[in-house]
């Protein structure tokens, strides 16, 4: 775990975004492919959801996955945060509540950042117009690291 006052400048910048860089698991292989999230810094969780394929399959199985943000302004003037943690499918009703949170977290963060109103999911993820029922799944924070560059 880093220290407080790394952890609060790695959470801000978690709290801050909205798409990352999911990291999982496959046969012998890593992959790395960019996610919409929504980060719950007062319960320490990050919350995605995906369509039942590669990805959903591949942490069902190994459920150790980690997560990378970054606020990249020039070559020499960055931030990046490293998530670690664990891949919990979320089910039901429950299913339902955590997609809530995404939508309306994502929903506000957007408004904040990019002065965007937005009113559906759809709005800010394509994933919605072929799937039926979307995967919920948190990763479950085990620790955070971060670097900044400036």
């Amino acid at each position: 775990m880093i220290k407080n006052s790394e952890h609060k400048r790695s959470s801000e910048i978690l709290k801050n975004n909205y798409i990352g860089y999911l990291s999982y698991i496959s046969g012998n292989r890593p992959y790395t492919i960019p996610i919409t999230y929504y980060y719950n810094d007062e319960e320490n969780y990050i919350i995605c959801y995906s369509g039942n394929g590669h990805k959903i399959r591949s942490m069902r199985r190994h459920t150790s996955i980690s997560m990378t943000v970054t606020d990249i302004y020039s070559n020499n003037k960055w931030q990046s945060v490293m998530v670690h943690g664990q891949y919990k499918e979320a089910e039901g009703s429950t299913s339902k509540l955590y997609l809530h949170e995404f939508s309306l977290g994502i929903k506000n963060l957007v408004l904040k950042k990019e002065h965007k109103d937005l009113d559906y999911i759809s709005q800010f993820s394509s994933k919605t117009f072929n799937m039926e029922t979307p995967i919920v799944f948190l990763l479950n924070i085990d620790d955070i690291t971060g670097k900044v560059k400036s």
